[in-house]
């Protein structure tokens, strides 16, 4: 045989072994996988967004779960790991009970959750959901952590006391000790008033004075002569911290006190989970593949979906098993965590399900500053600076 012909021959035997080697060490899916429900419920009546920002995306959250599952998917084929989603999106009035029966029937044991925090609450208790692992991506109720906690809820969004305390500590590292409180009128807005006065509590500033938001629009007054009125004559202070959790009136406080104050809150400079300006430890990459798959920029609940997505994906590869049983065993232990581009590993607090996490302290086009701050210590991790420590908890897992 000609050399030629001979190396040809060689060549191509080659070929079929190496291909042969590929294919047979190439990780398979496992046979059955491991299936992540969402269920998430349309706001009654939808928050108000300022016209520049444009309209609540209608993909908010369940966007970051999708991402999240396609990530699951791309590290667990290594260990034939195998991730699915399937999404129940219900109508205000939607019966969040029955659709979570209704997945636990169909063999679903994790499910990632955006719904209002009554809602969550009862679907939490329902006999149904006992052996699921619920996720809360949608509600930063402190009661939820609290009074109503659950053992079968885990909490990926930030809580209002996280987000209040992640405040505080940049205003009072930069001495601005004395705030005037703005309240709405929801009970969101309560809710997270009363976080902020905690943490001034906790932290050694102080609530000098507070007003609540009345106005009502109509032609012969303006908003921004309202918020000039409304501070005029308030005692002394610092900075103008506002609680606008529906975004009624927040947009109009900057540059419009009596006094010229910064003003931080719900609007201003905000404590937040995510931000479209963080781009430390390798965020960017994040906000590329997210804005690739969804075509916005990636919001808190979307993060929040995603960061729960990711931990049933981490679990299964440190239980390095597809079994819900092994996967619920190796969140709850002890040294789980989980990354997610914020410089430290993340893990979720025994005593009340809140998952740990650094937060983003921001204005709407730059991230100032990442709380904990330095000097804020803790016997165990500074991380439980921000929000319900344990010694300070009501929750009584059950």
């Amino acid at each position: 045989m000609p050399e030629a012909a001979r190396t040809l021959v060689v060549m191509s035997m080659f070929a079929r072994t190496l291909i042969a080697v590929i294919l047979l060490s190439r990780p398979a899916f496992a046979a059955e996988p491991v299936r992540v429900g969402w269920l998430s419920m349309e706001a009654a009546e939808a928050p108000a967004r300022a016209f520049v920002d444009g309209s609540v995306p209608k993909d908010g959250g369940v966007a970051g779960l999708r991402l999240a599952i396609a990530d699951d998917n791309a590290t667990g084929r290594f260990l034939k790991q195998a991730f699915a989603l399937e999404e129940v999106r219900l109508p205000s009035d939607g019966d969040a009970l029955a659709a979570i029966a209704r997945m636990a029937a169909a063999g679903i044991r994790f499910v990632v959750a955006d719904l209002p925090a009554a809602t969550l609450a009862k679907v939490a208790t329902e006999p149904q959901a006992s052996e699921l692992v619920i996720f809360n991506a949608g509600a930063p109720d402190d009661a939820l952590r609290n009074a109503q906690c659950r053992r079968n809820v885990l909490h990926t969004l930030p809580s209002y006391a996280m987000r209040a305390d992640a405040l505080a500590q940049v205003l009072v590292r930069k001495n601005w000790r004395k705030w005037l409180l703005i309240e709405g009128s929801s009970a969101e807005d309560a809710a997270y008033a009363e976080a902020l006065r905690r943490s001034a509590r906790k932290f050694g500033a102080k609530v000098v004075a507070e007003k609540r938001w009345t106005f009502t629009r109509d032609a012969q007054r303006s908003a921004e002569g309202e918020v000039a009125a409304l501070t005029q004559g308030a005692a002394s202070h610092d900075v103008v911290v506002v609680a606008d959790e529906a975004n009624m009136f927040g947009d109009e406080v900057p540059f419009a006190t009596w006094e010229p104050r910064p003003v931080a809150g719900t609007h201003g400079l905000v404590a937040t989970g995510w931000h479209p300006a963080h781009e430390q430890w390798g965020a960017i990459q994040l906000h590329n593949r997210f804005r690739a798959q969804s075509g916005r920029a990636m919001e808190p609940k979307d993060f929040a979906a995603w960061q729960a997505g990711r931990a049933v994906g981490e679990a299964a590869q440190k239980a390095r098993s597809t079994a819900p049983g092994a996967i619920i065993a190796a969140l709850r232990a002890e040294d789980f965590t989980q990354a997610a581009f914020k410089g430290r590993a993340l893990s979720f607090r025994p005593w009340d399900g809140q998952l740990r996490q650094p937060m983003l302290v921001a204005w709407a086009r730059a991230v100032v500053a990442v709380a904990p701050q330095e000097g804020f210590l803790h016997p165990a991790t500074d991380l439980d600076t921000l929000g319900t420590d344990k010694g300070e908890s009501t929750c009584a897992l059950r």
